[in-house]
């Protein structure tokens, strides 16, 4: 921290005067060095070309970078620079300058006496806006009511003192009572049931659950349930996947060329194992940004703990970019924006090519904190390659190794023929790539060279099945420490070559942190990072956290920008509730079970859902939370609950992931590969949180509900209501499956229509329906299962598949046509077909109860 506070001004000329102290080696590089750059390497590598292997030599940061094998340039060594030796190459083919008469010997002497003397290079301007007048940063910084300390509110007194259940409470009753209001109601214990379970694990409480419930006369019987649902796997997978949203979770880099991720299922299982065991929140945190950087007890925490950097690793990525430094600045990034949204809810990264507009975030410090990551190694395993194909975007080395390593090794006569079959496969798609042979079409009108190349990624991919650690299952997507740990440079207007003063490497000073710890000159400063970001003096990280919670239970935030505490979010509705959370968070061991339970046995979280009018009035958007708002729930809800209703359902977490036999080359989004994955997806019967989640790939099943963004931190998820809603559930082949299921365990029971209408009631709305529910169930039944053949045909049509389904299923058939379950798309009409009317009659009236509105919310 004490490099931080260095005086801008004290850098900045600093940084200038040791660019320019050298007037005679300046001139030199224009009148010498540029001309040879210019004349004869600009044409193939600079920003306006296609830069040829990755390389730009029209500024000093892409030779020192390098582009596809490494540096170019290395200061003071120009022997060792691999621009000297491909200027010297014996061989002329590998010679540069290509198409053109080599370099004379005088221009090679200058480049190497350039090089040797230290590379000079002209320093960029100095835009204004660094290091300008922070008047207006520091009165930010006093004012906003978020990056302040947090208070220690004392709790209020109420007039109605038998109302609260808890501190939180009477927070709530004080704000109420002092705008002359009261709350609604409590709900009833089995609208308290169904909600509670839903929220805490994702799925419905079972009809034996209810029933037990409600007629529980205990004083602790609601204290017992949650404890329960508290202790269950299925809070795991459902508050994992809250942390997963945030996390931007995903299977595959994203746009321009989509390569998978094969591994990032171990990331997922992760967050699902600290969740369930309530690792306590700063370390979570703490392992996710520094895991590789902590001790560990024996090989197998060890191997937890380099999972946990997945969280860094596992971001969209440009793999298309064709130059290295804007790939890795853009990393940087997209992982600076990540961890300050996450467990800020702040927007640092609005700084990267000027000082932040609203909050006082100046970008020198956001290159302060990029400093921390360029110091850090991304082992996503992938690379940037402009226009590449099959494996090119795939570097298994920069994959983290696991440090338990019981696999055997490989064969290594095996190894050594396919690695020459594969070095002869090279060989020959380097002989015939570009040429004229190569170009030349053959009888289907592909180029002769295509089938060079196809058959040296055939033989890469099979030297790699037995040889890379990934294949073995020994490797993960993760982070390390860097080779060359260093401060780094403020980017001008965010170029990521232009290169301008630098800076120490350290944390925002938006806000103080008595005690923050240091950066350690030897490490990247992530340990230092994460240890600040959980720092008990932080006022932002544990008030994000809470706010998080108490939106997952109460439909919105006490902050309802829960992503966003800045000048640009919203205020508190509750500043001093927000406070007290915070700190008994923290004072409870950064708990999130224990905040959770405070919660959900709160009179707040177990108000009803009426609405009177007087109330809605003064308060439409029930900010002050005199009643309990509905929710819709979300898309993997909706599936679970089917699933759940149906008996479907299998609870078994699965071990590993379908997307981990996919190689890390290319998927197109209407490919085989993602025809797989849509058929994995439409077949499992396991929870949402387990569904093969590639990003532009969403499983059909979520995708009309809203499903997370996996591009963004994502703390809210957006919520539409649109027709295409309705018309899922009415021609979705999954639903009609899980009706059809249903309705067939229903026929077969031994009970009466009745009863069976009060168990599709009891396991899709938590309720016993009410007699005329129940009569107009039963008439409806009846009308269908007696109308004659003809109509019910007509009836039946309705549910035939629908456009938007039928693609999914010709290309899971086109991918393996013999592995798709025929009663996953079976209609209405097929029964009917068959001489089932009674079953179609069950399958509609259940398909009905899915589609409705109070199946898919919780109140």
């Amino acid at each position: 921290m004490k490099r931080l506070l260095i005086p801008l001004a004290a850098v900045l000329p600093a940084a200038v005067v040791h660019a320019s102290t050298d007037p005679a080696k300046l001139e030199f590089f224009e009148k010498r060095i540029r001309p040879i750059l210019s004349e004869n390497c600009y044409s193939c590598h600079a920003a306006d070309t296609k830069a040829a292997g990755g390389l730009r030599v029209d500024d000093l940061n892409g030779l020192l970078q390098g582009g596809d094998g490494g540096a170019a340039v290395i200061r003071g060594d120009a022997k060792g620079s691999a621009l000297i030796r491909r200027i010297r190459h014996a061989e002329e083919r590998r010679r540069m300058p290509k198409d053109s008469d080599a370099l004379d010997e005088a221009e090679i002497a200058d480049l190497e006496k350039w090089i040797d003397d230290g590379a000079v290079w002209p320093a960029e301007e100095i835009p204004s806006y660094i290091g300008k007048d922070r008047t207006k940063y520091e009165n930010l910084r006093r004012s906003h009511w978020a990056w302040q300390p947090l208070t220690t509110p004392t709790t209020p007194a109420v007039k109605d003192a038998a109302w609260p259940a808890g501190e939180v409470d009477r927070f709530i009753l004080a704000e109420l009572e002092g705008r002359g209001l009261s709350p609604v109601g409590d709900a009833d214990r089995a609208t308290l049931l169904r909600r509670v379970t839903h929220d805490l694990t994702g799925l419905p409480p079972s009809p034996e659950e209810l029933r037990a419930f409600t007629e529980d006369a205990a004083t602790d019987a609601y204290e017992n349930a949650v404890d329960r649902l508290l202790a269950s796997p299925a809070f795991g997978e459902r508050w994992g996947r809250h942390w997963l949203d945030v996390a931007r979770y995903g299977e595959s880099t994203g746009p321009s060329r989509n390569i998978p991720y094969p591994h990032a299922w171990k990331y997922r299982d992760y967050v699902i194992d600290s969740v369930s065991r309530d690792v306590p929140f700063d370390r979570f945190i703490r392992e996710q940004i520094a895991g590789d950087l902590l001790p560990g007890e024996d090989g197998k925490e060890r191997d937890r703990l380099l999972t946990a950097t997945g969280f860094l690793a596992l971001g969209v990525k440009d793999v298309n970019q064709r130059f290295k430094i804007r790939f890795q600045m853009d990393n940087v990034d997209e992982q600076i924006d990540t961890v300050t949204r996450s467990v800020l809810g702040l927007t640092v990264s609005c700084a990267r090519c000027h000082d932040h507009k609203t909050d006082p975030v100046p970008t020198t410090e956001y290159y302060s904190l990029a400093g921390i990551f360029t110091s850090t190694e991304d082992g996503a395993g992938v690379r940037n390659k402009m226009g590449g194909g099959g494996l090119d975007y795939y570097d298994g080395e920069k994959l983290v190794r696991l440090s338990t390593d019981n696999a055997p090794p490989p064969d290594p006569v095996k190894a050594a023929e396919l690695r020459r079959k594969a070095d002869e496969a090279k060989k020959e798609w380097d002989e015939i790539r570009g040429t004229p042979e190569g170009l030349k079409r053959n009888a289907n009108g592909q180029p002769v060279q295509r089938a060079y190349r196809l058959r040296y990624e055939k033989a890469q991919a099979d030297l790699m099945d037995l040889t890379d650690p990934a294949a073995r299952g020994l490797a993960v997507h993760g982070v390390r420490e860097a080779a060359q740990v260093a401060d780094t440079q403020v980017r001008i207007r965010g170029e990521a070559e232009r290169l301008g003063p630098e800076v120490p490497r350290g944390f925002p000073q938006i806000f103080a942190v008595p005690g923050a710890p240091a950066i350690d000159p030897a490490q990247s400063g992530r340990l230092q990072l994460a240890e600040w970001l959980t720092h008990p003096g932080n006022p932002l990280t544990p008030r994000v956290a809470v706010n998080r919670i108490w939106k997952h239970l109460f439909g919105e935030g006490l902050v309802t920008t829960v992503d966003n505490f800045g000048v640009t979010g919203d205020t508190p509705s509750h500043p001093e509730l927000l406070d007290h959370l915070a700190n008994r968070f923290v004072a409870g061991g950064w708990s999130v079970k224990k905040t959770i339970r405070e919660l959900v046995l709160s009179r707040t979280y177990r108000l009803g859902g009426d609405a009177p009018a007087n109330l809605v009035g003064v308060d439409p958007a029930n900010r002050l939370l005199w009643r309990h708002a509905p929710r819709r729930m979300s898309a993997e809800e909706i599936r679970d609950t089917i699933l759940a209703v149906s008996g479907k359902l299998d609870r078994q977490p699965p071990s590993g992931a379908p997307v981990e036999k996919l190689k890390m080359i290319e998927m197109r989004d209407n490919g085989q590969e993602a025809a797989t994955v849509h058929r994995n997806a439409n077949t499992s019967l396991g929870r949402s949180v387990y569904l093969p989640l590639l990003r532009g790939v969403t499983p059909r099943a979520l995708e009309a509900f809203d499903p997370v963004g996996q591009t963004l931190v994502s703390g809210r998820r957006e919520e539409t209501t649109v027709p295409s809603q309705a018309l899922f559930m009415l021609n979705s082949s999954f639903v009609r499956g899980q009706a059809l299921a249903l309705a067939g365990g229903l026929v077969a029971g031994d009970v009466s229509a009745e009863e069976r209408v009060r168990s599709v009631f009891l396991g899709a709305y938590g309720r016993e329906p009410q007699n005329g529910e129940i009569s107009a169930a039963l008439a409806l039944l009846d009308e269908f299962e007696n109308a004659p053949h003809e109509t019910l045909q007509a009836r039946a049509d309705v549910q035939a598949p629908s456009d938007a389904d039928r693609p999914i299923v010709a290309d899971a058939q086109a991918a393996n046509p013999d592995d798709i379950p025929r009663d996953d798309q079976t209609t209405a009409e097929e029964v009917v077909e068959a001489g089932d009317a009674r079953t179609a009659a069950w399958m509609t009236f259940v398909q009905g109860v899915f589609a409705s509105a109070e199946f898919r919310f919780v109140r």
